[in-house]
């Protein structure tokens, strides 16, 4: 068994965070100089906790799989960042955005992190304004803010329908600017293929160079992950095609408990599905939901158009069944609702998978011009896919993957159970519980790029003053790249007959048919029959194309596949000890009466943290309890 303690420090939850910035240790700036930091990806969290590592006065090496960090994923956000400065004036608080994120997880978050989360809030608005990112403004000049579900609350704040394009950019710049010093040295085109060890410290990374085929070892004295989520083990999904959880999985074959696994968001604004070959989803951001009604005909049979079906004959499910939230329900609420009205037969577009999210209310009442200032880039974007104009015709969309709530179990500092490695962002489990609040993923990724770990790193730091990074000719970097060699040249041996993307096509279908929107202990149990079954064709019968020497998509992509097969089993054997329904993670054995999720707080509440014992055994699970001193446990309720 591992050691799981968070180190939450003791005292009222409104000064910890302050109490125990002033009881950790310090590095002074002249010493600040003498360490080596690895950062690993260069989205939100990577690109700011390296920008703000450097400027500190730490080397940083940060590396991208990207030929720029302006590529990095989190370009993708589209609605906004949550803050809760109340510029509104509409009753919000610090506290009632923690509260709002506790609740939207659906109780199964710790208190500390996420009060923490909610207080560095306010500062990350003032960073990013200060940085020039254009957040759209009210007719006076204040920073403009909209709804997002989970909340009855306008804070979130945001940049038309790019926010986290805009975001990434002021943080890219940062980096760039300590690049510019040579503070900060950044590897692109790096794929980062396994974290290295010594005395069960993290001391480093073996890294592949894509262009040239080059796998080297670089070394320092601590190693930051911030390299995403893990939403395309479900093959579809609105992640970029490169996401992956390859640098995270073996830092948990490597001794880092991987936690709450089953803990997968599915999102319910996303344009359906075309066909059963298609390898990507678009997301249509949540901030939709502001202004459009959701809803499907009444009648199974309806042939109709949209705009020709009447009033009294549409079915505005969310607004019936949830009137105080109404279309503003957090995701899981929204995505169950939508696939239990399409699986009742009310689905629209030619392949009857998809709900409307109609904006015509709007667009009449507040005209088109106001509707393409704030979401001209979405609707812009769905026309292209959809060959659709939403200015005349409902949207129609469908819930995909979109997010993982689970990851690297980290304690308050950010750090893994391994001494010296780090996990920030989308790669660690700590603030979002069993569900995700829109606008929040960019607000933890800078929390803790730019506001957390900046200050706790200096507690791991500190008592190492005057050590040296272990040197990459030590036997564990050169027994690192031994693996990783042995591991290409065993890809490029088997010669099989079916491309790794056949393979992962098939584990998504698995994944999504039996640990999707809805899961039951037969359908888990078939799961961990199927998945063991197509790990081992996949690891006799793929096919990798081109050589180890230089660039090798193909060699790129078997490696993914292979960690998504073991993520995979893992989520589902999560999913399966889970005997209760919490936030994304509904167990069609433990509902309420009217469907929705209900926990079991006397059995699982706790964090699920999973031990590595070796290929092909299954992991050992390790519990950090959760506690609730704050906020009272209680059913959720968005009626």
């Amino acid at each position: 068994m591992i050691s799981l303690d968070s180190k939450v420090p003791a005292g009222p939850l409104a000064d910890k965070w302050d109490n125990h910035r002033f009881s950790i240790k310090l590095v002074n700036p002249a010493n600040k100089r003498k360490y080596d930091i690895i950062v690993v990806g260069t989205g939100l969290a990577g690109a700011s906790a390296a920008a703000s590592l450097a400027e500190l006065g730490y080397n940083v090496k940060v590396f991208t799989f990207h030929d720029s960090p302006r590529r990095a994923h989190s370009i993708a956000a589209q609605g906004g960042i949550n803050a809760a400065k109340n510029y509104r004036n509409d009753g919000d608080s610090i506290h009632r955005l923690f509260y709002d994120t506790v609740k939207g997880g659906d109780y199964r978050s710790r208190e500390a992190n996420v009060y923490r989360l909610s207080q560095v809030s306010v500062e990350i608005i003032d960073q990013c304004a200060a940085q020039g990112v254009p957040f759209a403004r009210e007719y006076g000049g204040l920073l403009a803010n909209r709804s997002f579900g989970g909340a009855q609350v306008s804070r979130t704040f945001y940049a038309r329908g790019q926010t986290g394009q805009q975001l990434l950019l002021g943080a890219y710049q940062a980096l760039a600017a300590q690049i510019a010093t040579g503070k900060v040295t950044l590897y692109n085109r790096s794929d980062v293929l396994d974290i290295v060890t010594k005395d069960g410290e993290a001391c480093g990374v073996v890294v592949r160079d894509m262009l040239t085929g080059q796998v080297s070892a670089h070394s320092g004295h601590a190693v930051v992950l911030a390299s995403g989520g893990y939403g395309n083990v479900y093959y579809l999904s609105t992640n970029a095609m490169n996401s992956n959880v390859t640098a995270a999985w073996r830092a948990h074959r490597r001794g880092a408990a991987f936690a709450n696994p089953c803990y997968t968001q599915i999102h319910p604004t996303c344009i359906p599905a075309s066909d059963e070959f298609q390898s990507k989803l678009t997301l249509m951001s949540e901030s939709l939901r502001n202004d459009g009604r959701i809803w499907v005909p009444r009648d199974l049979d309806e042939t109709r158009p949209a705009g020709g079906i009447p009033e009294a004959e549409r079915y505005y499910y969310l607004e019936d069944k949830y009137p105080a939230f109404g279309n503003l329900v957090p995701r899981d609420v929204a995505s169950r609702n939508a696939k239990t009205v399409v699986d009742e037969g009310h689905g629209v577009g030619a392949l009857k998978n998809g709900v409307y999210l109609d904006l015509s209310d709007t667009l009449a009442n507040e005209g088109v011009e106001t509707v393409r200032e704030r979401y001209g880039n979405l609707f812009d974007m769905y026309e292209r896919i959809t060959g659709e104009d939403p200015y005349r015709v409902p949207m129609r969309i469908y819930p995909a993957v979109h997010y993982g709530m689970g990851g690297l179990w980290v304690d308050y500092n950010l750090m893994t159970n391994v001494p010296g490695l780090y996990a920030i962002g989308e790669a660690n489990f700590s603030d979002h519980g069993a569900n995700r609040l829109g606008a929040s993923a960019l607000m933890q990724g800078l929390a803790d790029g730019y506001f957390v770990l900046p200050y706790t790193i200096g507690d791991y730091l500190a008592p190492r003053l005057g050590t040296k990074p272990v040197p990459t000719d030590d036997p564990v970097f050169t027994n690192g790249i031994t693996e990783v060699d042995d591991r290409t040249r065993h890809w490029l041996a088997v010669k099989g007959t079916r491309s790794a993307d056949h393979y992962h096509r098939e584990l998504g279908k698995i994944l999504w048919d039996y640990c999707g929107m809805t899961r039951d202990k037969a359908g888990l149990e078939r799961a961990l029959s199927e998945i063991p079954a197509i790990r081992d064709e996949f690891r006799k019968d793929v096919k990798v194309l081109g050589t180890a020497d230089g660039l090798n998509q193909s060699l790129e992509n078997v490696n993914r596949v292979d960690d998504f097969m073991e993520l995979a089993e893992l989520a589902a054997r999560d999913a399966l000890h889970r005997e209760e329904s919490c936030g994304a993670h509904f167990r069609v054995e433990s509902q309420t009466e009217e469907g929705e999720a209900l926990r079991d707080d006397e059995n699982f509440s706790y964090v699920a943290a999973w031990e590595w014992k070796g290929p092909d055994i299954p992991q050992e699970l390790n519990k950090e309890p959760l506690t609730f001193e704050n906020i009272k446990l209680s059913q959720r309720s968005y009626k």
